[in-house]
């Protein structure tokens, strides 16, 4: 769009003034100039903002000249304008707001691309003090169609197929909204005659839009590729995709909506009356869900995470001791323990934290030092004792700590919940009956103790990643894991010395001398499935390398712990295949340690990392047997390196189809035979036979 001159003079001097009142501490708009699209702009005054009043004026271009503000009428409404003034710390928030919605920009659905914007003006806003002009903040307006929130936030909804059964992205070719991609065949965008064009080089592959490509199985693939003739009597029908079900499970997004059209509020769903089931949300006697905080996929820590019945977690959360949400005391909450008017009240103890520096890092200066202390909680653990599907009892163990009210800081909490048995006693969870689960914790005792119970460990870092402050985790059955720590390290530092303490942190994480082969083993029975751990290549402390070396170098430093753990199946209990721990061996790896530094070392000191790493490795129950050369060389049978698969001739009923229950494939396919005799008997040549047979004895 073209202004006129008026507007094109006013525009320089309003751009010249933004520069140079900030210089002289006068009041300006910032920005003094802004192009508006949408329902609503808004800039900031500064500078003296004392008695300053604000108006709203409306210029009419097409008169070729602009009219003089009257600066000393306070005027926020002007015809469809209307203009909001909010203080804020040293200036003052003018806003700009369209009152009416645009139904003449509505005539013409069908065109999503208007070349006219359906509103265009100039507004011009003024601060002046005792009717004298003091600042000015144009304003011109180039509003289009689509560029308006007036639409009904219901009319806004994008439908999203549900990805079980249609993949999510059907054309990943498709980059261009709005238009043709070139060699993208399956782009609906692109109109027949520009599809001829590219049609014999399109995109191959899942890019290209092939995400549901059919199995040699399908009975569709018959016309596609030459087979065998017996082929439509043994081929699968069905919909199948290797891409669909890894999407998010929706239905319909709705669109974005500004935060003051309206407040969309949804009942809960509380079902608590009649019992819980697993991963339901546990309810309170307010009808509201029992929060914890608990961290999202995406990382972040979500302060009102309901909890689940049955669902156990172990979480930390970091933040700002600035921005620290006081939470409600729990003694206040009353929770329903799954009957009609049953309720819970959680049992609360509180203790104080020794160590600070473990949960409060990057700690500045008080702001004050005269004001009162204040409690946080560093740490909450959660235990729900549940019989059948209710809750009969709920402790809770609070550690927290006394800080001072104006302390700023990085304050790492974390929360555990679980849900225990309500005969159980203190006995310690098992891992598994009897076999290990996934995840769980790999059960492990030293029987050089007096409390022999224990387990094996990693470091869990925290602030800075040193290894004076870390922490430790279990390391859990089939999860692969890696961790470490920094050891600060000076340049006149012993080597023995170095070497001892890196055996010391490592040592730490193994701490026992034996593992368990299951999940139940017990731990008053060594002989119930104990493993004693193998430590190969066990470091030594010992002597330092010769005196003629320089300082700042140590040879053979232990850096790394390896541990390697040997597992397989171990049979079935009610179809669940039960996992057990064959051995376990630790190893030790050495590194030549070299102080870094710049121009001057004195007074440095260096960051000696040391790592930990868990590799479970399945060990097959029974060895395969070795190929023969004949089998090598005769490759009829080999589905990997033949096109027909006679092993695989009755698909549906061997291990290799996976699509359905072994039990359902049996079942399908007897009665799918007793189709087959049926129709034998029913056909022409059995009748036939029939005929001729009863013909024959009479």
């Amino acid at each position: 769009m073209r202004l006129t001159p008026p507007v094109h003079l006013i525009l320089r001097l309003l751009l010249l003034q933004s520069v140079l009142r900030p210089l002289w501490g006068d009041l300006v708009f910032m920005p003094p100039v802004i192009r508006m699209s949408g329902p609503a702009v808004s800039a900031s005054l500064v500078g003296g903002t004392e008695d300053v009043t604000v108006s709203l004026t409306q210029l009419r271009d097409e008169m070729g000249f602009l009219p003089v503000p009257a600066c000393g009428v306070l005027s926020n409404e002007t015809g469809d304008w209307s203009l909001t003034v909010s203080p804020t710390v040293n200036s003052l928030e003018v806003t700009v707001r369209l009152k009416r919605g645009l139904p003449s920009c509505l005539s013409n659905e069908t065109d999503p691309f208007p070349e006219a914007p359906c509103i265009v003006q100039t507004l011009l806003v003024s601060a002046s003090r005792h009717s004298s002009c003091l600042a000015h903040l144009l304003v011109q307006v180039e509003i289009y169609a689509n560029s308006s929130l007036a639409q009904n936030a219901s009319e806004n909804v994008t439908v999203i197929p549900n990805q079980v059964y249609q993949p999510l992205g059907p054309c990943p070719c498709n980059l261009t909204a709005g238009a043709c991609d070139v060699r993208c065949c399956c782009d609906q965008e692109c109109s027949s005659d520009l599809t001829a064009l590219f049609r014999e080089s399109c995109f191959p592959g899942v890019f290209g839009g092939d995400v549901n490509p059919p199995l040699d199985q399908l009975c569709s693939v018959q016309t596609a590729r030459g087979v065998p003739d017996w082929f439509p009597f043994l081929c699968v029908q069905l919909a199948n995709s290797p891409f669909l079900g890894y999407f998010y499970h929706g239905s319909v997004s709705s669109g974005q909506h500004a935060p003051f059209d309206m407040y969309l509020h949804t009942d809960l769903k509380d079902l608590s009356d009649f019992g819980y089931k697993q991963g339901d949300p546990v309810m309170t006697v307010d009808k509201a869900y029992f929060t914890i905080p608990q961290v999202s996929l995406a990382g972040q820590c979500m302060q009102n995470a309901p909890v689940a019945f049955l669902q156990n977690f172990d979480v930390q959360c970091v933040t700002s001791l600035e921005v620290y949400p006081e939470r409600d005391r729990i003694t206040n909450v009353k929770v329903k323990n799954g009957t009609m008017g049953g309720i819970v009240t959680p049992k609360v103890i509180y203790e104080e934290a020794t160590d600070l520096d473990r949960f409060i890092t990057n700690t500045e200066t008080l702001l004050s030092t005269g004001s009162a202390p204040r409690n946080v909680n560093v740490e909450e653990h959660y235990i729900f004792r549940w019989n059948n599907n209710t809750i009969s009892e709920i402790n809770v163990r609070i550690i927290r700590a006394k800080i001072n009210t104006h302390q700023k800081g990085i304050m790492t909490q974390r929360f555990t919940v679980k849900f225990l048995s309500y005969n159980s006693g203190n006995e310690k969870e098992l891992s598994g009956n009897p076999g290990y689960q996934l995840g769980k914790p790999v059960r492990a005792l030293n029987t050089n103790r007096m409390n022999n119970v224990t387990t094996l460990h990693l470091w869990q870092s925290a602030g800075r990643g040193l290894c004076i402050s870390a922490t430790f985790k279990p390391i859990l059955f089939g999860e692969n894991a890696l961790s470490g720590c920094l050891l600060e390290v000076g340049i006149n530092e012993n080597c023995t010395q170095l070497r001892e303490n890196a055996v010391e942190l490592l040592d730490s994480l193994i701490q026992v001398t034996h593992v368990a082969m299951r999940g139940n083993s017990n731990y008053d029975n060594l002989s119930d499935g104990w493993l004693e751990i193998i430590r190969a290549d066990a470091p030594d402390a010992g002597a330092d390398p010769p005196v003629g070396n320089a300082s700042g170098i140590c040879l053979g430093v232990p850096a790394q712990l390896n541990i390697r753990i040997l597992f397989s199946d171990a049979g079935a209990v009610e179809g669940m295949t039960q996992q057990e721990i064959l051995g376990i061996e630790t190893r030790f790896s050495s590194v030549t340690w070299q102080f870094q530094c710049g121009l001057t070392c004195e007074d440095e000191v260096n960051l000696f990392p040391i790592s930990a790493s868990v590799q479970f490795i399945k060990i097959p129950a029974q060895l395969p047997r070795p190929l023969t050369r004949f089998q090598i060389n005769f490759t009829e049978y080999n589905c990997n390196r033949n096109e027909v698969c006679w092993p695989q001739l009755l698909y549906p009923l061997t291990q290799y189809y996976q699509g359905e229950p072994y039990s359902q494939c049996v079942a399908k396919s007897l009665l799918l035979a007793s189709f087959i005799t049926l129709a034998v008997f029913l056909s022409n040549p059995w009748t036939g036979i029939c005929k001729a047979w009863n013909s024959a004895t009479i």
